[in-house]
């Protein structure tokens, strides 16, 4: 493909940022090839593209965080070669990472100012630092208690941290990566009109997400990669979701979610669950049947991961009761519940799914290595042949099964997941926003396997913050509110509307 040429300056002024026939390999796979654009200053630059597609490569690029292997970063008209994010943010560029990073030892106002904490020699300023701290939430509208310990934080309150710390570096360019993705709507909302302040004021955005919907309302250009080679770069005005998923495809995406196959009205009950209570849940009651997708919909801290974090044995079970299939108590820890038939993707792939300097095939048979050992030791022919057996029908891509899984993109990460899940089919799957971080292709395949499990027979148990997501994929949903489940929908009851009069009620 012809190297794109970068924009030209315009009458709002001449690009802030220009990339020139960059380049980036690891190892065999060649991520980013010759990619050329340009960013705009005061502008909101979109990148959009599959997992895979070199998105967030470029970003960490230009952030600092990694080093191409060609071309040229021009950053106001002089060309750079960060060395690092901390040289990158002394030159006015931040990044917002798309997997939250916090110290969990140091409260929210010390990671917020990490590095720029006020002292007066080794002595933190600790007044000094939460008066500085209040004025910057006041004006992001992000309400975090400062002497919070980080540890304790959500996903999503943990990439609010992110946020106010790239705001607190008054950065004049912005790398944003899926910077909403574990927001709820009301913080989705904060966070856009953030950027929008940002961006009036002369600070340069560039955008890495896979909601289409948040591109086109929030971007003025839009530049679309595939297979790690600019597609196209136009005006957000002139996209529409479904030319964006075309040029990411290279086809038409003809449906978002795959048909459900209904539910065998003798189908037996596969997880019976009553009066549970735990950290954050009261009260749950409900039946699971073989072959079921049931969605569990609700706002963020509404008790959602909670539930399904105490049903899987990873908290502790204050009260009632949970039994699997035919009076087989659930278990007391995740191995436990594990060998009697039911699994578990958590929330965060990065604190509770993956081990990221290990390669895919070490992750996809962690949970299985008793099986795979002879006299306590792993048998490694055996194990490879059984992971790569289930890794290639999850569809991973992007890099050799024995290299470490932090070179996949968040997509291909996610299917390692399910490929672990694969590898020792349990009657009950739990998945907790299975599809956090991964693009619109990614996603359908995800959607593939879910529904494809649920028509083997198992029992699917999908959370999610997207209610597109919930009432797509399940057959019936459970809305939950301060820790209840206060709404069962089913059939024609099953609308957004509904759902979300459920949660704020």
């Amino acid at each position: 493909m012809a190297r794109v040429a970068p924009l030209p300056a315009t009458a709002e002024g001449r690009p802030y940022l220009e990339l020139l026939g960059v380049a980036k390999h690891f190892g065999g796979v060649q991520a980013l090839d010759d990619v050329s654009l340009a960013v705009v200053r005061g502008s909101v630059h979109a990148l959009v593209g599959e997992n895979g597609a070199g998105k967030s490569t470029l970003g960490r690029i230009v952030a600092g965080a990694l080093a191409g292997d060609g071309g040229t970063v021009v950053l106001d008209g002089e060309p750079v070669a960060f060395r690092s994010p901390r040289e990158a943010l002394e030159h006015g560029v931040a990044a917002i990472a798309q997997e939250p990073f916090v110290v969990p030892q140091l409260t929210v106002a010390e990671n917020v100012f990490l590095g720029r904490e006020p002292r007066s020699g080794i002595v933190l300023r600790r007044r000094r630092l939460e008066r500085e701290y209040a004025r910057l939430t006041a004006a992001a509208g992000f309400e975090l208690p400062a002497r919070l310990s980080a540890g304790r934080l959500r996903t999503a309150e943990q990439q609010k941290v992110e946020i106010l710390r790239a705001l607190s570096r008054d950065a004049r360019l912005i790398v944003m990566d899926e910077p909403t993705a574990a927001l709820s709507g009301q913080e989705t909302e904060q966070l856009h009109g953030i950027v929008r302040s940002l961006v009036a004021a002369g600070t340069t955005v560039i955008l890495i997400s896979h909601f289409l919907r948040e591109v086109l309302e929030l971007a003025d250009t839009v530049t679309v990669l595939r297979d790690g080679r600019v597609v196209r770069t136009a005006p957000a005005a002139a996209e529409t979701e479904a030319s964006l998923v075309e040029a990411m495809l290279g086809r038409p995406l003809t449906s978002t979610f795959p048909a459900k196959q209904p539910v065998e009205a003798d189908a037996p009950i596969v997880l019976s669950v009553r009066g549970l209570r735990a950290p954050g849940v009261e009260d749950a009651s409900f039946d699971l049947r073989a072959g079921e997708v049931l969605g569990i919909a609700g706002l963020v801290g509404a008790g959602r991961t909670e539930l399904a974090r105490a049903l899987y044995g990873a908290a502790p079970v204050e009260g009632g009761t949970v039994v699997l299939g035919a009076g087989v108590a659930a278990g007391r820890s995740p191995r436990e519940s594990l060998d009697r038939g039911l699994a578990m993707i958590p929330e965060s792939r990065k604190d509770h799914g993956l081990i990221f300097g290990r390669s895919s095939i070490e992750n996809t048979t962690l949970s299985h290595l008793r099986a795979l050992s002879s006299l306590g030791v792993v048998r490694r022919g055996t194990e490879r042949k059984a992971a790569r057996g289930v890794l290639q029908r999850c569809d991973v891509r992007g890099a050799q099964f024995a290299a470490p899984v932090r070179a996949l993109s968040g997509g291909n990460q996610q299917k390692v997941l399910f490929a672990r899940t694969l590898l020792r089919t349990p009657r009950v799957l739990i998945a907790d926003e299975p599809t956090r971080g991964v693009d619109v292709g990614a996603k359908r395949a995800i959607y593939d396997i879910l529904v494809g499990l649920a028509a083997e027979g198992l029992a699917v148990v999908v959370i999610s913050s997207e209610l597109e997501e919930v009432l797509g994929l399940s057959h019936r949903v459970l809305v939950m509110r301060r820790g209840r489940i206060v709404a069962e929908l089913t059939g024609e009851a099953m609308t957004e509307g509904r759902v979300l009069a459920a949660a704020f009620a």
